[in-house]
């Protein structure tokens, strides 16, 4: 009988880990709405007897305490648009000139040209009305830019263009009111200009372009504030976007049984390369604290005993081509697999990734697993069948998918790469995105800077790739994966964090999460 070298289980005797959960709870409070979904549930809460005035009165009241809690009195003045950004607008001017403020407000257009709830909130402002010009920012004001919301259509020119620039210039206090002007609420791209706001109050929910790279850079603290929606719209909109936090997955890590052993929570083989040595080493730690029973890690031979003199909990084999891999795959105990940390762009590695998916084993496919396939995507694609989840950073995912490049927004692109391929993707950044091909999709921004140093990518494949071992999906296990990684960025809590810093506080990273 032929042992493995883990210990007296014969080889390829079944024993799988707990079904593979696919447990995204999706929390209405962390829902964010696009632009047309936000629209929908404001005619919903119209439909449902509420008038708009009312939400109109409640935003720009909202807008007002924000401010009053945040500043000292001082001068401010209120930069008013066309539509019902602008209503808000002068709805906050009025309960700010109420309580004392010393408030300017200037309109984009006439006064005649707005229409509905936003005249009517005009119609009660009872303060002068200024023609919008940079001299109204003489004496450095705050700022309330009440100019355009989220769906603004067009890059902002003119008038407003001229006041924005001189906001930046100047570098005044804002307070946007939805999003900074400018800040498109589903892409997150910069519709010509934008200011870079203190504080950015909005409203029932956040949009995906907060949390894009421009929206975390220019919208400073997000609030989001209750202006009277009920939560129950939500339900004909079944939103299909969440913001990433532990209630969305933290159901499925405690997922456990009393009669667990080892190969119970499931064995991860990660393909080690010859040279980057410690990019499989990382991601092993981070595998097994994240819940693998085990992990090896398949090592060229010419580097096994680099493998070997490292950390002792690691299983180490020699697997020196893609026929060796493959002959991995006999044990039926290894049911998650991570190719790409220091693996090498060549051969091996290509065919370790086709044996996997083969096999439909769970599989995270990371860095060189990744770039491995750049020239022939469309192999890649038709072979992944079972649970794969593709962890690039920027250039990796634009040399796989090139046609999206023009794809507007990074929600947009990754939910369409992921559609394409047939796995959840997970794209790396400060606004990590992840999706699933069908469609569901988290935004995570549980991330310190000082996670952009060497081997914190590796860090959080092995991350997904323990949680996919233990029996989450991909999709849970790439959010609960980038949150947690996060998180042990945090609790670091000092500077000159390093990539080793970050599995060692993977148990209390995850004690926060379930706790």
């Amino acid at each position: 009988m032929i042992l493995d070298v883990a210990g007296s289980i014969p080889v390829g005797r079944p024993n799988p880990p707990l079904a593979m959960a696919d447990e995204l709870t999706p929390t209405p409070e962390f829902a964010l709405l696009t632009c047309a979904e936000m629209a929908a549930a404001d005619a919903a809460a119209i439909a449902s007897g509420i008038p708009g005035s009312t939400l109109m009165e409640a935003a720009g009241r909202a807008v007002a305490r924000a401010v009053n809690e945040r500043y000292r009195r001082q001068p401010v003045v209120v930069l008013c648009g066309p539509g019902n950004n602008g209503g808000d607008g002068f709805v906050a001017a009025r309960h700010l000139q109420a309580e004392g403020w010393p408030v300017k407000l200037a309109l984009l257009r006439g006064a005649g040209d707005l229409r509905g709830d936003a005249a009517r909130a005009a119609r009660q402002w009872k303060g002068p009305v200024a023609e919008p010009s940079p001299g109204l920012l003489d004496g450095r004001p705050l700022v309330i830019d009440a100019l355009f919301g989220a769906g603004l259509a067009r890059p902002i020119d003119g008038d407003a263009l001229l006041l924005i620039e001189a906001i930046e210039r100047a570098q005044l206090s804002v307070v946007a009111v939805d999003v900074p002007s400018g800040l498109h609420g589903d892409t997150g791209e910069i519709l010509g200009a934008a200011p870079h706001a203190e504080l950015t109050v909005t409203f029932f929910r956040s949009k995906p372009g907060h949390y894009s790279l421009e929206g975390l850079r220019r919208c400073g603290e997000l609030k989001v504030v209750d202006i009277g929606i009920p939560a129950s719209v939500l339900d004909a909109i079944g939103p299909r976007l969440w913001r990433n936090e532990p209630v969305l997955w933290a159901d499925a890590l405690r997922r456990d049984d009393p009669g667990n052993h080892k190969y119970a929570r499931g064995h991860l083989t990660i393909l080690g390369g010859a040279e980057a040595t410690g990019a499989a080493r990382l991601a092993a730690m981070a595998g097994r604290r994240a819940g693998a029973g085990l992990a090896t890690i398949a090592s060229p031979s010419a580097a096994t005993a680099i493998y070997r003199m490292a950390e002792p909990g690691n299983l180490i084999v020699d697997a020196d081509d893609g026929a060796s891999f493959r002959q991995l795959l006999a044990d039926k105990r290894r049911n998650g697999f991570l190719i790409g940390p220091g693996s090498g762009v060549n051969e091996r590695t290509r065919e370790a990734v086709l044996a996997v998916l083969a096999a439909g084993r769970a599989v995270v496919l990371d860095a060189d697993a990744v770039t491995t396939f750049s020239d022939d995507r469309a192999d890649l694609f038709s072979s992944i069948g079972g649970p794969a989840l593709l962890t690039p950073h920027e250039g990796e995912f634009r040399r796989l998918f090139p046609d999206l490049d023009t794809v507007p927004g990074k929600v947009a692109r990754v939910r369409q790469a992921a559609r394409l391929s047939g796995a959840t993707v997970l794209l790396k950044g400060p606004d990590t995105v992840i999706a699933a091909p069908d469609g569901r999709a988290v935004i995570n921004v549980h991330a310190p800077t000082s996670l952009a140093t060497a081997g914190s990518g590796d860090v959080l494949a092995g991350l997904a790739a323990g949680l996919m071992t233990r029996g989450l999906a991909p999709l849970p296990a790439a959010a609960a994966a980038a949150w947690l990684h996060g998180e042990c960025a945090y609790r670091f809590g000092k500077p000159g964090l390093i990539a080793e810093d970050l599995a060692v506080r993977l148990p209390e990273a995850l004690a926060a999460a379930m706790n």
